[in-house]
């Protein structure tokens, strides 16, 4: 009967647990900024951070992440990868597809020793996106 009690509260939390995961997580922006390749295929600078007030939905119900800038960018969601967590960084990848068929690497990086700093990539293979973001 022990054991019974156990597994009927382990249900509910676990049930809890997933009603949780599956609510749309939203992140506001505060700048951005990109690199982009050069002619011998390396990577440029990153350019200076400019400010914006751009709202971030991820729904992994949905799969699909939607970054709501001047022109809407939508990401089908194909795969999710492997989360990384250290002493240093948090990093949740997901494989997408965007709004026009290509594909894309989209990183959600918390700097745990930069007083858990977020960021938002947008990773293609010519040019990449960073935002800065926070919870909405």
């Amino acid at each position: 009967m022990k054991y019974f009690k156990i597994l009927i509260v382990l249900f509910i939390l676990g049930t809890g647990f997933q009603k949780a995961y599956s609510q749309p997580i939203r992140f506001k922006t505060s700048s951005v900024s990109f690199t982009d390749k050069d002619e011998k295929g390396s990577w440029n600078e990153w350019s200076d951070f400019v400010k914006t007030n751009v709202l971030i939905t991820v729904d992994a119900k949905k799969n699909l992440i939607v970054v709501n800038s001047a022109e809407v960018q939508s990401f089908k969601i194909k795969s999710y990868g492997e989360i990384q967590d250290n002493d240093e960084v948090n990093i949740v990848p997901f494989e997408c597809v965007d709004n026009k068929f290509s594909k894309c690497t989209i990183f959600i990086i918390t700097k745990k020793k930069e007083n858990n700093r977020m960021q938002f990539y947008i990773n293609y293979n010519e040019v990449k996106f960073v935002y800065n973001i926070y919870n909405d």
